[in-house]
C-alpha cells in the first residue's frame, strides 16, 4: 500500500488526510485539522490564506512520508499575484458584498440566457466572473500578472509551479463545458483577460514537486510530487460517490449541499437555466449537473448564534419536534450572508404565513426539513431536465453523520439513500493521486473500491410523500 496526502480545504476548516491505497484496500486517516476563519477587514470579508497555508505545512509534517500530495478546496475564490509571484492581499471571500448588483451589469453586455448557453454555469452572485467584474477598477487587479484559484495557489506555494485545474476552472463561468476549454468569446465580450490564468491542468496531471524549503519545514524526503486532482472539492467528492451503477443521484453535503447527477454532456437548455442548474466539469470527461443549496451552513450559523450549541442535543430535540411544521427555501440568497440566521429563518416563515419557529429544536427541525425538501426538488428536477432517471441517492460528505437529515432526505425523495464516504473529497483526492501513480482503473473501478472498503448506511423511505408535496406547494405559492 502506498500513502498519499490529501489537502482538503473547506469553507470552515482545512485538513490533511493520509490515504493508503492498495489493489483492494483503501484506508483514510486524519493527520491534521485546522480552522478556516475568515477575517472582516475595513475593506470587506477576506480569507486568512496564510493561516491556511501554515495549517497545510503542519499537516504535511504530521502526515509523514508520502508518495504524492494533492490539493482540493472550495471554488470561485482566488489570489492575485504580481510579476514576482507575490500575493497581492488576502483573497476576497465569496460571501463579501462586493458583487451585489454586479450581475445586472454583466447581463447588459451578455444576457443571462447567452451566458448560460455558452458556459452552462448557474447564476450565483459570487461566481468568479462577477468577482472580476466587481474588481475591474481595483488597484490589485490592475497590478496582477496572475490569478490562481485557491487550491492552485496552495499548490504554487508548495512547488513554485503555476497551473489552473480544470474542474475548478469550470466554476469561474469562463469555461465552455462542451470544449472543456476557456470561453474566449464570453471573456472577450466582458473585457476579462484570460491571460491572467495559468495553463489548464487535468486531474491526474503532474503539478510539480515540493520545494526544498517545504521539504525542510515538513521533514519530508524529496522528491515528493504534487499531483493535480479534482481541485474543486465537489469534483473530488463526486469522484468518491460509492455508486455501483449509472442510475444514481448524489448529494454532497457540508457547508453547501450540491445535489444532482453525473452526465456525459452538459444540459444547456433555457429550462435548465431557469431552474438554476449548473454544469461543472468532473473527472474523465464527466459533467456534474447539480444545484447549489445552502446546506448545513444554515445550522452552523444558528449554532454560532446560540453560542456553539452542541449538535447532538440539537438533533435529538429536533427529532422529537413536529415534522414539516414550517419550511424555508434552502436555496434562497437571503441566507447567503453570515449573521442573525435564527431570526432570518423566523422572518422567512412569518412572511410565508407559516408558524414561526421559536425554540432551538423548532429552528433546527425547520432547517433539516427544508434541506430535505430542497434535496427532493433538486433530484426530481435534475431527472426531468436531463431525462436521466435514477433508482438511488448517494449522500456523501459531512451530512452522513446526521442520521436525521439522511432519513428525511430518503423520505422526501421517495428513494433509498445510501450514506457513506464522510470524507468524500479527501477520498476522491487520494484515489486520483493513486491512479496517476500506477494504481490503474477507471472511475467505475475507483467507485467499486470505495463501495467495498467504506462503511455505508442505507435509509429506506418512509411514508407516501404526501406531506412533502404539501410542503413543496407552500413554498411554490410564496
Amino acid at each position: 500500500m502506498k500513502a498519499y496526502a490529501a489537502v482538503d480545504l473547506g469553507a470552515s476548516s482545512g485538513r490533511v488526510m493520509v490515504g493508503r491505497v492498495g489493489p483492494d484496500s483503501l484506508e483514510l486517516s486524519e493527520a491534521h485539522r485546522f480552522p478556516n476563519r475568515p477575517v472582516r477587514l475595513p475593506e470587506g470579508l477576506r480569507w486568512d490564506v496564510l493561516a491556511l497555508y501554515a495549517g497545510v505545512l503542519e499537516g504535511l509534517r504530521a502526515a509523514g512520508q508520502v508518495a504524492s500530495v494533492g490539493i482540493d478546496g472550495w471554488a470561485v475564490d482566488h489570489g492575485l499575484l504580481d510579476a514576482d509571484g507575490a500575493l497581492l492581499g488576502n483573497p476576497v471571500h465569496y460571501r463579501d458584498t462586493r458583487t451585489e448588483g454586479v450581475a445586472e451589469k454583466v447581463w447588459a453586455s451578455v444576457p443571462a440566457e447567452e451566458l448560460y448557453a455558452a458556459t452552462g454555469i448557474q447564476y450565483a452572485p459570487f461566481n468568479t466572473l462577477y468577482q472580476l467584474t466587481a474588481a475591474r477598477s481595483a488597484v490589485q487587479l490592475a497590478c496582477a500578472e496572475r490569478l490562481l484559484l485557491v487550491p492552485d495557489l496552495v499548490s504554487y506555494w508548495l512547488t513554485g509551479e503555476q497551473g489552473t485545474e480544470l474542474t475548478n476552472a469550470s466554476t469561474t463561468q469562463l469555461v465552455d463545458p462542451r470544449t472543456r476549454d476557456w470561453s474566449y468569446d464570453i471573456a472577450g465580450r466582458l473585457g476579462i483577460d484570460l491571460g491572467l490564468f495559468a495553463p489548464l491542468r487535468q486531474p491526474g496531471d503532474p503539478a510539480g514537486v515540493l520545494r526544498p524549503e517545504v521539504l525542510e519545514e515538513t521533514g519530508l524526503t524529496g522528491p515528493v510530487p504534487v499531483t493535480a486532482v479534482g481541485s474543486h472539492d465537489t469534483a473530488s467528492a463526486v469522484a468518491a460517490v460509492p455508486a455501483t451503477g449509472e442510475r444514481f443521484a448524489y448529494i454532497c453535503t457540508g457547508t453547501w449541499s450540491l445535489a444532482g447527477l453525473e452526465l456525459t454532456a452538459p444540459v444547456l437548455t433555457e429550462e435548465s437555466r431557469a431552474a438554476n442548474f449548473t454544469n461543472e466539469l468532473g473527472l474523465d470527461g464527466t459533467v456534474r449537473y447539480l444545484r447549489n443549496i445552502m446546506g448545513l451552513w444554515l445550522l452552523q450559523e444558528c449554532q454560532r448564534a446560540w453560542g456553539g450549541a452542541g449538535l447532538g442535543a440539537l438533533l435529538r430535540e429536533a427529532g422529537a419536534a413536529p415534522a414539516l411544521r414550517s419550511v424555508v427555501d434552502a436555496g434562497d440568497e437571503t441566507f447567503l450572508a453570515p449573521g442573525r440566521m435564527p431570526e432570518r429563518i423566523a422572518e422567512a416563515c412569518r412572511a410565508s404565513g407559516q408558524p414561526v419557529p421559536v425554540t432551538r429544536a423548532e429552528v433546527t427541525r425547520c432547517i433539516l426539513d427544508s434541506l430535505a425538501l430542497a434535496h427532493r426538488r433538486a433530484v426530481a428536477d435534475a431527472q426531468r431536465l436531463a431525462d436521466h432517471p435514477v433508482d438511488v441517492v448517494y449522500l456523501v460528505g459531512g451530512g452522513t453523520r446526521n442520521a436525521l437529515l439522511c432519513q428525511l432526505t430518503a423520505d422526501a425523495c421517495g428513494l433509498p439513500v445510501v450514506a457513506g464516504a464522510t470524507e468524500a473529497a479527501a477520498l476522491g483526492n487520494v484515489l486520483v493521486q493513486a491512479r496517476a501513480h500506477g494504481l490503474g482503473g477507471d472511475l467505475a473501478a475507483m467507485r467499486g473500491l470505495l463501495s467495498r472498503t467504506q462503511p455505508l448506511t442505507r435509509y429506506t423511505p418512509r411514508g407516501d410523500g404526501g406531506r412533502w408535496r404539501e410542503a413543496e406547494a407552500r413554498l411554490a405559492t410564496r
